[in-house]
């Protein structure tokens, strides 16, 4: 009996398929997973007789902290849920249009493909007190001009103003997606059934929305909890005035990168992983639902 080769076209076809797996695989390996490690080691690093989770301890005490800590949340809370009901609100709207459904989706998506850099330049100038054009429109009223990025009870809004603006568009558009994947049939029952608009939308379109919700979700206190770039190019470095908008994230650049601290921002990118993780962790279980869809 001849003796197949070794290398036949399915061995090859998967060979190649490990191969082009393989790939990805090292780079996440390299990228994301040995820096997350190599950050946890730092962490640890202490000089003299200190111990071993001396930077931990140091959080406790730590006052800029605990105030760039409740800021990140407060930008979870305040950009989360009104980016997903803005996003849903237009994504209801532009379902319902008959025409010029692709000319909005452009319009409303392009902030969220826009430089965030470019974005957060654009609004710091928008918000300026002298000649900017939000304190301009507030003149033409007779209303007097607003501090906005440079008074701490208006600084931390007006930042989260602007993430809500960049990712409404994502939202709609996610949203509708999963609007159109709700099959009609559904729709043409409740009708038949005298069903009004308000009882269609809460126990059809809003409980087969749930998975889109959910991965909304997750994905928008993910990136809230990261917030960065809009907090650098609108309020500085030092997340001003008087830290009122400085997050996390900005926080920890601040330790490691401009005070040469690494290990204490290790410590705190290590309690940021824990926090990204338990909070996703907590959405999954409690916002996932289970739902017919046939």
């Amino acid at each position: 009996m001849e003796k197949k080769p070794f290398w036949t076209l399915q061995r090859k076809q998967a060979a190649v398929a490990y191969l082009f797996l393989l790939i990805p695989l090292i780079f996440f390996l390299a990228i994301r997973i040995y820096p997350a490690l190599d950050a946890f080691k730092t962490s640890f690093q202490v000089k003299g007789s200190q111990p071993f989770y001396y930077h931990y301890q140091a959080m406790l005490s730590d006052k800029v902290f605990s105030k760039a800590l409740i800021n990140t949340i407060l930008y979870v809370v305040i950009t989360v849920p009104l980016q997903m009901l803005i996003g849903l609100g237009l994504a209801l709207l532009i379902q319902s249009l008959n025409k010029g459904r692709g000319i909005y989706r452009f319009i409303y998506f392009i902030p969220y493909v826009t430089s965030a850099v470019a974005v957060s330049w654009i609004w710091r100038w928008m918000y300026f007190k002298d000649l900017g054009v939000f304190n301009e429109i507030l003149k033409f009223f007779g209303i007097p001009a607003q501090p906005f990025l440079t008074h701490p009870s208006q600084a931390l809004i007006s930042i989260a103003a602007v993430i809500i603006w960049q990712a409404v568009g994502f939202n709609m558009l996610i949203f509708l997606a999963g609007l159109e994947a709700i099959p009609k049939l559904y729709y043409e029952a409740s009708a038949i059934d005298g069903a009004n608009r308000r009882r269609t939308f809460f126990h059809i379109t809003l409980p087969l929305l749930n998975p889109t919700i959910v991965f909304l979700a997750v994905t928008g206190v993910i990136n809230s909890l990261q917030t960065f770039t809009q907090v650098l190019n609108m309020a500085g470095a030092q997340g001003g005035p008087l830290n009122s908008t400085k997050s996390l994230v900005v926080y920890i650049y601040n330790k490691a990168f401009l005070n040469f601290n690494m290990p204490y921002g290790a410590a705190m990118t290590v309690v940021l992983f824990l926090l990204i993780l338990m909070i996703t962790i907590i959405q999954i279980k409690f916002l996932s639902r289970s739902y017919e869809h046939s």
